[in-house]
């Protein structure tokens, strides 16, 4: 962008310093420094004349937003590998190019996702609660039993780029890997992973972990609910690190309450940053704040694609990760 008018662009959160710098080095940037999401009017007034936005999950996209922007929009760089906070069709309708983040976050998600599975099925939340109770104890055979993880069952929805970095760590705990997905992977995939494609309610019935990688659709909406619940193991674990809607939260609290499952590990919420007070109050669920892509290299990482995918567009180049390819053609 040597020698071009520097072309304003919108960044709706602080990101990592490194990355902030690089935008600034070729764009005039506009930064929100407010705690918290930029309120929506404050979005819609700065996104005027911005030719490129910076965006995050908080962040909607839509007709009215793209109407405040105007014509020098050209690209919509999301912060994040999911994307249903845009209305990509209406991008695309107006030669907006939208991208994402996929592939740096997929081993720190992955991560996370063997997290929660590990600290609900042997309830280290719990346990860590009852300690800085100061509650008098002592070591009892029966006290606070979970159960193995090991050598059981890991039930994949989705099988996706995370969900098969998960299989992958399944093999050094000796699981049976099944997975559930509107296609079939590949065989060489299944033969790697050892990974075996059942019916979602075959699936359900079977595993001894459930871990959901689904995006969010019209069909993935409460994908997970009271039928689906009852189809578990009194003895089986769930994990969601996808969306939160994809799990119908107060048919899980219920299922929870009545011990239809053993527990659950949320890292996604349906109306998140809200957490129903039906879950905080359970023992047997493990809660964190949307922390998948939390480290502190894989944040810089997708930053530094966001930055890429923005420079690119503006530079009359095709994003590295861009999400509506029509419009570039």
């Amino acid at each position: 962008m040597a020698g071009e008018t520097r072309k304003p662009v919108l960044v709706t959160r602080r990101l990592p310093e490194k990355v902030l710098t690089r935008i600034a080095a070729v764009c005039d940037l506009d930064l929100w420094q407010g705690p918290g999401a930029m309120p929506r009017g404050e979005l819609l007034q700065r996104a005027a004349g911005k030719a490129g936005l910076v965006t995050l999950l908080t962040d909607r996209i839509d007709d009215e937003l793209l109407e405040a922007a105007g014509p020098s929009l050209r690209i919509v760089a999301n912060y994040a590998v999911g994307y249903d906070n845009i209305d990509v069709a209406a991008c695309s309708a107006r030669g907006v190019l939208v991208a994402n983040t996929p592939d740096v976050l997929t081993e720190s998600t992955a991560d996370m996702a063997w997290a929660l599975m590990l600290a609900a099925s042997r309830r280290v939340c719990e346990g860590d609660r009852f300690i800085r109770s100061a509650e008098p104890w002592i070591w009892d055979p029966g006290m606070m039993l979970g159960w193995n993880v090991h050598h059981k069952v890991l039930g994949l929805v989705g099988f996706g780029r995370i969900a098969q970095a998960v299989a992958q760590r399944a093999t050094g705990f000796g699981m049976r890997v099944i997975y559930a997905s509107r296609s079939a992977a590949p065989p060489e995939t299944q033969q790697r992973l050892g990974a075996e494609r059942l019916g979602l309610e075959e699936l359900l019935a079977e595993a001894d972990c459930v871990s959901l990688h689904v995006p969010l659709t019209l069909e993935t909406r409460h994908l997970i609910g009271a039928a689906e619940l009852l189809r578990m193991k009194p003895t089986a674990v769930l994990v969601n690190t996808s969306r939160g809607p994809v799990v119908d939260e107060a048919a899980l609290a219920a299922a929870l309450r009545r011990r239809q499952i053993f527990a659950a590990g949320l890292d996604v919420y349906e109306r998140e940053p809200a957490v129903p007070e039906e879950l905080r109050e359970l023992p047997n669920v493990v809660l964190a704040p949307h922390l998948g892509s939390a480290s502190v290299e894989t944040r810089l990482a997708m930053g530094m694609l966001a930055a890429d995918n923005l420079l690119f567009a503006l530079a009359g180049r095709r994003p590295p990760a861009l999400v509506n390819r029509e419009v570039w053609s």
